[in-house]
């Protein structure tokens, strides 16, 4: 089986991991050849929901050298943007939201400055145009498809025009493309060739199927795109 003629990324989102057995699951997604784990912080109150810890993120930081994305979905993450920073390698990623951030470049040069990749999340009812000038500064734009907070939601289709308003943005920024939320394989095969990037699996494709990590990532990556 040949592989697709797109290059593209592939992260394991985490929350949706069987945390019985965190440690089996974390050396079976590295082995399967996972791109990197995507750690989802929530503080219950930028979003109505409770993810993932600190503990946890150290704890699959301590398992594998595979890069984390940390998704901050936390109120004023200057605040704490300290602790996530000295937990990190570089090579990791962390994205905050615009909104939860009375000043977010500051907080995302902090990132900068730590010598780590800076994102932003952008959310479904959050427009591209209010976000533009910080396009300029991060490395990444991760593009939520479903409203931020539970797994297992579905897609909402009035992002697509963000998707494509971005893609056109990228050809004069220094920025990439992330899919998170509801990536089903025909979202991978519509836009992986349009210049997405990276895609976030949870429990529609990844998790929850009784099949092999393994098999179910060489199925993606040899999809016929």
């Amino acid at each position: 089986m040949e592989a697709s003629n797109y290059k593209f990324e592939l992260m394991a989102s985490m929350m949706c991991a069987d945390f019985g057995n965190l440690s089996k699951e974390v050396d079976e997604l590295d082995a399967a050849g996972i791109d990197s784990f995507h750690i989802d912080i929530m503080d219950g109150h930028y979003v109505p929901n409770y993810a993932m810890s600190l503990s946890d993120l150290r704890y699959i930081r301590s398992k594998s050298t595979k890069p984390l994305d940390v998704h901050l979905m936390i109120e004023h993450p200057s605040n704490t943007i300290d602790i996530f920073i000295n937990s990190l390698f570089k090579g990791d990623t962390i994205y905050i939201h615009p909104e939860a951030e009375y000043h977010p470049s500051s907080t995302l040069q902090k990132i900068i400055n730590a010598g780590l990749t800076p994102g932003v999340a952008i959310n479904p009812g959050t427009s591209v145009e209010s976000v533009y000038e910080i396009l300029r500064i991060v490395d990444k734009i991760l593009v939520m498809s479903v409203n931020p907070g539970n797994a297992g939601q579905m897609f909402l289709p009035y992002v697509n025009e963000k998707y494509k308003k971005l893609l056109q943005y990228k050809k004069d920024m220094n920025f990439e493309v992330y899919w998170d939320g509801a990536c089903s394989a025909d979202k991978i095969k519509t836009y992986a060739p349009m210049g997405v990037k990276g895609f976030v699996l949870g429990t529609t494709l990844l998790f929850g199927k009784n099949r092999p990590y393994k098999d179910i990532i060489d199925d993606i990556r040899h999809m016929n795109i």
